[in-house]
């Protein structure tokens, strides 16, 4: 799995003031972020999870490796039956009483890598509903992990005439509070963009480009493309 972070010095000056910053408004927690099998992820530990659960009689559905909402109803029942908290992730509490190998060094996210994406949520989603705030973050952790991007965080937000908001002076406001807790459920692994690496908001341009790419949903204002 590509790292979140690959910064040269510039790039970290500027984000450590851009953290800095955020603090002000949200001060930092210490401890890193975790990402376990919930919902929108996909994989052969999805596979193994929904396996043991048809074979336990609580999932019906088919093994697709994919976590949607059957997926996540059924680990639900097995949560609430073991007496575990009732999230509907795939935690490893949840491995454990499933009997699958537990992930040792899940990914991982630095309070400071939080308030980066945050920043961006906030300027690129204002006044944009909350699964469409997270729904940007999804899109620029699914560019990390995409080939045709630069596989750091800071790469893909800096990377040239990426973001509208680093050019018209957003990136530099305020951070809504609810970004935060967008840019940890886009870390998190929360997608409601459906694999997007783009999105735009059709009414503000007439770029050709972003006009000609196939909408995968719309969430508010903006356009989930692939």
């Amino acid at each position: 799995m590509k790292s979140l972070l690959k910064i040269s010095i510039p790039t970290l000056l500027v984000a450590m003031t851009l953290s800095l910053y955020s603090s002000s408004v949200n001060p930092p927690k210490r401890g890193s972020i975790a990402a376990y099998s919930q919902y929108g992820f996909s994989g052969e530990e999805v596979e193994a999870i929904q396996r043991t659960m048809r074979d336990w009689g609580v999932y019906h559905g088919e093994i697709t490796g994919y976590y949607g909402p059957q997926t996540e109803e059924a680990v639900r029942r097995v949560q609430r039956h073991h007496g575990l908290k009732v999230n509907g992730i795939a935690d490893n509490a949840t491995l454990q009483v499933l009997g699958l190998e537990i992930n040792e060094s899940p990914m991982t996210a630095s309070q400071a890598e939080v308030n980066l994406l945050a920043r961006m949520i906030s300027a690129e989603g204002r006044g944009e509903p909350y699964e469409g705030q997270v729904a940007i973050g999804a899109v620029i952790m699914n560019r990390i992990n995409h080939p045709s991007f630069p596989d750091s965080l800071s790469g893909v937000l800096y990377q040239d005439g990426a973001f509208t908001a680093l050019v018209d002076g957003q990136f530099n406001e305020p951070i809504a509070e609810s970004a935060y807790s967008a840019a940890r459920d886009a870390i998190n692994g929360w997608d409601p963009s459906g694999g997007a690496i783009y999105y735009h908001n059709p009414k503000k341009h007439n770029n050709a480009f972003m006009n000609a790419r196939p909408v995968i949903t719309v969430i508010g204002d903006h356009l989930f493309c692939s």
